[in-house]
């Protein structure tokens, strides 16, 4: 029987094949042998045993590229794909143009007013210009339209500076005004919670006074009222970075700390005022000038006293600072911090001396030796009343007795960025702050003589001109607070008032929910003659029976001489309008008797 061929080297199949084919195939001579088993076969799988051989030269490329796209390995050491850039941008502006074609029209459709189709074409007329231009060119609309009745980009200069200074006067939230009445005396001091739902006041009247946007009415009343140091004004008042408490600086040498309801939950030791060393004693021994919370950690807050120290202290222990810091004057001796203050990150430590310096410590080393020092910042003898940092962080400003206020750059302090003078200034608590957006830096000037009003003098942070001045009212300017969130900015003024300017489309909450709320009717209280106790396991003779109604009760109660509280019928007709007792039982009576009975005797 005869069998198929198989041959390796090239699997070839023979099967079905004639005796005949099988030795013809046996007849062929040994070099036709070697050559078929050296071509190469497109059907074969391979060779076992073998090292294939390598494919001539003579080779066409058609038939590699056939056998390696139908093996699978084409791709194989061939170099990544190349993208050109210029391409893709040019096609991305051209897909990005026309689609801001579509929306223009559509814009066009739907709008019926003339200006809106001036806008809209104008718009399409600079489209189609931008066309031909290449891709270097600036002009090219790229993006999402317009809403409409907003100018055009493109055009002149002097118009594009007129609408930005409008958009600028535009920002200050100053349209409406809304005051709080917080006493008859100066409002020394001013906070508000981050959320802005609530506002702490504190003034020269011993008062501090918590108000609640959210539950005041038209009234304006605040919610609780107390005073923390009988007998001492207050100087400072902040919320911790969370909200949830409230430190109170006063005159005395105690800070206290209460929650945000108005309940005292600790208050500050006292030091020993015998010592010599004021880094031995455990709290301050002379009055507080100022203090304020840690930014980041809402359980450490910082005081500054005139004993000569800052202290640090934390809410777990309050019956021991935790670090003391003092200050040195350029003589070495002590001097008194009139300020202090935490930068935005919270890792300097910085406060103001009356001998004009400005002194900061490094949060992460030991309180020893100042990080920087600035030592004539303001004039010797005047108290600095505020140091303020910028949001950035970058820089800080000072508001000094010398009525000064000055701009410094956090990075080279050897002299002020920017300095304005002939600020009058009467207070040790009139503040500086900066805008939220800090471009703007604020402060107020107390009353001097000849003139109606304090002011609100605003300065351009990097030109330093005056952008603004406001008068508010017959009084001083003392506090000033602008919250970012609420977008409002509160003053606390020296007729005891808080004056808060806000503006309805820009501001939210605050003083724009209590200028939309109405007045509250005041319910009649029901007088309750006597006030039934209820006593349900007495004995039944002591037992009081339980009454529907009132009525019946009250007219019961109003024939009770002793319950409806009856004057003393008088006795005969002898008295009026009383019971009179007899005569000689009281002094007058007796000297009325004496005398009668003498004149009877003479």
């Amino acid at each position: 029987m005869h069998r198929g061929k198989i041959t390796f080297g090239k699997i070839g199949f023979s099967f079905g094949k004639s005796s005949t084919s099988t030795s013809h195939s046996e007849d062929l001579n040994s070099n036709e042998k070697e050559q078929k088993a050296e071509e190469g076969d497109s059907a074969g799988f391979g060779s076992f045993g073998k090292i294939q051989a390598e494919p001539k030269k003579n080779d066409s490329s058609e038939n590699k590229g056939e056998v390696s796209t139908s093996m699978g390995f084409a791709t194989f050491g061939k170099k990544s794909r190349e993208f050109d850039v210029e391409k893709l941008v040019e096609e991305t502006r051209k897909a990005a143009l026309e689609r801001n074609k579509v929306n223009l029209e559509k814009m066009k459709a739907d709008s019926s007013l003339e200006a809106e189709n001036k806008i809209s074409t104008s718009f399409v007329k600079g489209i189609a210009s931008n066309e031909s231009l290449d891709d270097d060119d600036d002009d090219d609309f790229i993006g999402p339209p317009l809403p409409p009745g907003m100018k055009d980009q493109n055009l002149n200069k002097e118009d594009d500076s007129t609408s930005d200074s409008e958009e600028e006067a535009y920002q200050l939230p100053m349209s409406h005004e809304m005051t709080l009445d917080h006493g008859t005396k100066l409002v020394s001091a001013l906070a508000v919670d981050p959320s802005g739902s609530r506002l702490v006041s504190g003034g020269f009247d011993y008062d501090v006074r918590y108000w609640d946007f959210q539950g005041m009415d038209q009234a304006k009343e605040p919610f609780r009222s107390f005073c923390p140091a009988e007998g001492y004004p207050l100087n400072c008042v902040e919320y911790s970075c969370t909200g949830d408490k409230v430190l109170i600086v006063s005159g005395s040498q105690q800070a206290k700390v209460y929650d945000r309801d108005g309940i005292e939950l600790f208050e500050c030791v006292r030091g020993d005022m015998y010592l010599h060393d004021m880094a031995k004693t455990k709290g301050h021994v002379a009055g507080l000038t100022s203090g304020t919370w840690h930014p980041k950690d809402k359980e450490e807050f910082l005081t500054a006293g005139r004993d000569g120290t800052c202290r640090i202290w934390h809410t777990e222990s309050p019956h021991c600072q935790k670090y003391v810091i003092k200050a040195r004057a350029m003589n070495g001796l002590k001097t008194i911090p009139t300020t202090c203050a935490f930068s935005r990150d919270g890792l300097l430590v910085a406060c103001a001396c009356d001998d004009g310096s400005v002194q900061m410590w490094d949060h992460r080393k030991t309180f020893v030796n100042v990080s920087i020092n600035v030592k004539k910042a303001h004039e010797k003898g005047s108290d600095t009343s505020s140091l303020h940092f910028a949001y950035d962080n970058r820089g800080f400003a000072t508001r000094g007795g010398d009525d000064t206020l000055k701009l410094w750059d956090i990075r080279n302090v050897k002299e002020a960025v920017q300095v304005a003078g002939g600020l009058f200034n009467r207070f040790g608590m009139t503040n500086c702050i900066f805008s939220p957006n800090d471009q703007l830096v604020i402060t107020g000037t107390s009353q001097n003589r000849g003139e109606k009003s304090g002011k609100v003098i605003m300065y351009n942070r990097s030109t330093w001109d005056v952008y603004k001045e406001l008068e508010l009212g017959p009084s001083h300017i003392v506090r000033l607070i602008w919250h970012p969130r609420l977008n409002q900015l509160m003053v606390g003024c020296g007729d005891g008032k808080i004056r808060i300017l806000y503006d309805p489309k820009m501001s939210r909450n605050g003083a724009v929910l209590v200028a939309g709320k109405h007045k509250k009717r005041l319910k009649k209280a029901e007088v309750v003659v006597s006030q039934q106790v209820i006593t349900p396991h007495a004995l039944p003779m002591f037992r009081e029976e339980r009454h529907k109604s009132t009525r019946k009760l009250e007219e019961r109660d109003r024939k009770d001489p002793v319950k409806s509280r009856q004057p003393d019928l008088p006795v005969g007709k002898a008295g009026s309008g009383g019971r009179v007792s007899a005569g000689g039982s009281t002094l007058s009576s007796y000297t009325a008797h004496t005398q009668y009975t003498h004149h009877q005797w003479v």
